[in-house]
């Protein structure tokens, strides 16, 4: 047996991929060579090490957020001709190629350490104030869709149908975090958009709290439906002075949303602080060439409200 054979499958050996009579002949050679068992002593503390940090489980919101923009994406992308499928999938490409042990145990490293490194980006830098969705019941990742969402008239009750493998209901207030995290999934992950409108009009009862107000302009940024994004602006509104994500977000709105009624509540909204830098540069475009007359005309009004530049 020679050593490339076995210097190839060391990594699979060492995460126990390595069929019976392949394990049996790599250990057999490893007894005999001694610059093998140097490497395969390497690999195993290698993999010693990496396992000592628990790798963290992406939460709920994310996977699903993840796999509703994968299904768009897949659904209107254009179908290319043989070279394009050639290049672009990699299926196709495994079908061609009969991969050597050492590319696979190359490609494996290269997933696991690249795994970890996402784990680490996406959950180091969570803010410390916002409501934990990761600490959720691991059954929430298999959250397919929310039904339905009410509130008795009166009540503070929220009552909340989800689907995993048959519908399940939630009930309690906005205080309880499972009805946050419920919430916080319906607004960004749900094909139905009157219940990404109920689910946004209750969040915009707590913008306060950082990830509500991150599902808000999450929402106005890029949901399809107008209502939803003009909930998401009502729940937003106070927070244009102050926050600088959120006037940005409202800017962005007011510059490229295809709704005429999202644009003009987004004008009405950057109305206290037209005096700043930015909203001056947005008002100065708008002023000169918007199609829109009846957005010109106001960018035309507020900004001869305005102090001139010396």
């Amino acid at each position: 047996m020679k050593c490339e054979w076995v210097r190839g499958n060391i990594t699979l050996q060492v995460y126990g991929e390595l069929a019976d009579d392949a394990r049996h002949e790599l250990e057999q050679h490893v007894a005999r060579c001694e610059d093998c068992a140097a490497e395969l002593k390497s690999a195993q503390e290698f993999h010693a090490l990496l396992s000592q940090d628990r790798v963290n489980e992406p939460s709920p919101i994310l996977l699903a957020a993840s796999r509703m923009r994968l299904q768009e994406a897949l659904e209107t992308a254009e179908q290319g001709g043989f070279w394009q499928r050639l290049a672009f999938d990699p299926a196709n490409w495994l079908r061609q190629m009969k991969f050597s042990p050492a590319l696979a145990s190359a490609i494996l490293i290269l997933g696991f350490a690249g795994g970890v490194g996402t784990a680490y980006k996406v959950f180091d830098h969570q803010s410390p104030n916002a409501v934990s969705i990761a600490a959720a019941n691991p059954a929430e990742a298999s959250i397919t869709g929310i039904r339905s969402i009410t509130q008795e008239p009166g009540s503070k009750e929220i009552n909340i149908k989800y689907d995993t493998v048959s519908t399940q209901q939630a009930q309690g207030s906005m205080n309880d975090q499972r009805i946050q995290q419920l919430l916080l999934f319906a607004a960004q992950n749900n094909y139905n958009p009157g219940v990404r409108m109920d689910s946004v009009d209750l969040l915009t009862q707590r913008p306060n709290v950082v990830q509500v107000r991150d599902a808000l302009i999450y929402a106005l940024r890029y949901d399809s439906n107008p209502g939803v994004r003009l909930k998401a602006l009502d729940g937003l509104g106070k927070f244009v002075k102050d926050d600088v994500r959120v006037r940005d977000v409202v800017l962005e709105a007011l510059v490229n949303d295809a709704c005429p009624g999202v644009r003009t509540e987004a004008l009405h909204l950057i109305e206290p602080v037209k005096a700043d830098g930015s909203v001056r540069g947005v008002l100065m475009a708008l002023a000169a060439k918007d199609q829109n007359q009846y957005i010109k005309s106001q960018a035309r009004t507020m900004l001869a409200q305005l102090p001139e530049i010396d």
